[in-house]
């Protein structure tokens, strides 16, 4: 579980949420224009005050515990709901700019499958 590979996914999809957590906060990265249904869906969620807060947060939590390390197997779990959203609006409202998307379900499908042995407990009877 320490090799090489998997700290370098740990770190890369760290940093991922990290940048792209803040950028939701800060808006330092220039994204491009998401097709109309995106824009108003984003504009919605930025409407209730708190959503795109709370997403971000979370995202940078998760970040900073993949990079140093720790509760990694619960940051994966916590991970989950948002890399599916993540994918799902890009899926349904901005195919364009699915890569990104597929990247954090992919690196965090791949540690998920590293850890799968500390998973073992919560599906057990």
């Amino acid at each position: 579980m320490n090799s090489q590979f998997t700290k370098i996914i740990r770190i890369l999809l760290g940093l991922i949420l990290i940048v792209f957590g803040t950028n939701k906060i800060y808006a330092f990265i220039p994204l491009p224009q998401p097709p109309a249904e995106a824009a108003r869906f984003m504009e919605s969620l930025a409407d209730t005050g708190y959503v795109l807060t709370v997403v971000a947060i979370l995202e940078i939590m998760i970040g900073i515990m993949l990079i140093l390390k720790l509760y990694v197997p619960f940051a994966l779990l916590v991970l989950v709901p948002i890399s599916l959203n993540i994918l799902l609006f890009h899926l349904f409202l901005d195919i364009p700019a699915i890569g990104a998307a597929l990247l954090v379900v992919a690196l965090n499908g791949i540690l998920l499958y590293k850890h799968r042995r500390k998973y073992k407990p919560l599906f057990s009877e």
